[in-house]
């Protein structure tokens, strides 16, 4: 689901090594180096609204700048931080990675870095995400690769991204747990007949207070037929209440859309809970999502991308929309079930 997300990005993201080891950033790295073995080095990118990729192999988060990660086949990786030499201290904690440097002069430290690999002018590098750069900095990177064979890997790594450890889903499950408070306190504020605005605060609140670093939501004035963000506070109640909220922990989200209602009503919520309900107990790996089930990955991105087969490993966000109603569930297929995270009630 695309939101708006925030300019400046203050939720914790400490890089804790007892949940997410050095361990498992090895093994994706590991794992690069296997899917590209010509490669000398990849160049990684990320800004405070998509730095999946970079958080997925460094866990660095930009809070407000971007980075960008240099990580050699052989050698110690650096990590480039946005915002002077004072705020390397800041970031340290955030990542496992221990050379920091400054963000600029990016073309210089680029350069610096690829002569230091030793690769050939035959040598390819990986650029991931790399399109998203401002235009001056991959002009800048461009030129600092020198001729040298450019590999966009960011579909390769997503791929592979797609496919979650165990303690990757250990996160999913925390996050899940935040949105079914986040849920809960929304539904009590609704039951007290408070108005839009307060319902939503209700829920970003109780996020916030479980240690969620992000928190979005969208909500609809007209029952459910268009979506919308915050642009001024909206006092009145609204029944039935048709909101969308997404929370990240951990760096991982957790997403679903909630219906409240406090009146009787002839609806047809009850019919896509029913045919979501129905699709995840027969699910099974391998499973094709089609119409009226639509489903997306996700994890480290709130949208890591259409899906159109359950494969095991993978976490889903699924979604059936009657009407303007929409049931939304979230699911982890395992090798041989598909057990739900989250479904709204």
């Amino acid at each position: 689901m695309e939101t708006m997300h925030p300019t400046l990005l203050i939720g914790p993201a400490d890089w804790d090594a007892t949940r997410m080891p050095r361990a498992e950033f090895d093994a994706r790295i590991g794992a690069l180096w296997r899917d590209f073995p010509d490669a000398a080095g990849a160049i990684v990118f990320g800004g405070s609204a998509d730095h999946a990729a970079l958080a997925y192999l460094t866990h660095f988060t930009p809070k407000l700048e971007p980075g960008i990660a240099l990580i050699p086949r052989n050698g110690a990786p650096r990590l480039m931080v946005g915002g002077g030499a004072n705020m390397l201290p800041a970031a340290k904690p955030l990542t496992w990675i221990s050379d920091l440097v400054s963000l600029r002069p990016t073309g210089k430290t680029i350069a610096d870095w690829i002569a230091a690999t030793g690769a050939g002018a035959s040598r390819r590098f990986l650029c991931m995400s790399c399109d998203s750069m401002p235009t001056r900095m991959h002009r800048e990177m461009t030129t600092a690769l020198d001729g040298k064979t450019a590999t966009d890997g960011t579909a390769m790594l997503a791929a592979r991204m797609q496919r979650k450890s165990a303690r990757e889903l250990g996160c999913v499950r925390v996050a899940c747990a935040t949105l079914r408070a986040a849920v809960a306190a929304m539904a009590d504020a609704h039951r007290s007949n408070e108005g839009v605005t307060d319902v939503v605060l209700a829920g970003e609140h109780a996020a916030v207070r479980r240690g969620a670093q992000d928190v979005r939501t969208l909500f609809s004035l007209d029952g459910g037929r268009t979506m919308r963000p915050f642009e001024v506070p909206v006092a009145a109640r609204v029944d039935p209440l048709q909101v969308y909220v997404a929370v990240r922990q951990f760096g991982y989200w957790a997403e679903g859309f909630v219906r409240f209602a406090g009146s009787a009503e002839v609806s047809e919520a009850t019919h896509a809970r029913e045919t979501l309900q129905r699709f995840i107990a027969g699910a099974r790996p391998g499973a094709s999502i089609a119409p009226p089930v639509d489903g997306s990955s996700i994890g480290l991105a709130l949208d890591e991308g259409p899906v159109t087969e359950l494969q095991p490993g993978g976490i889903y966000s699924l979604r059936v929309a009657s009407g303007p109603e929409i049931a939304s569930a979230m699911v982890v297929v395992h090798d041989d079930r598909v057990e739900p995270l989250w479904v709204a009630a």
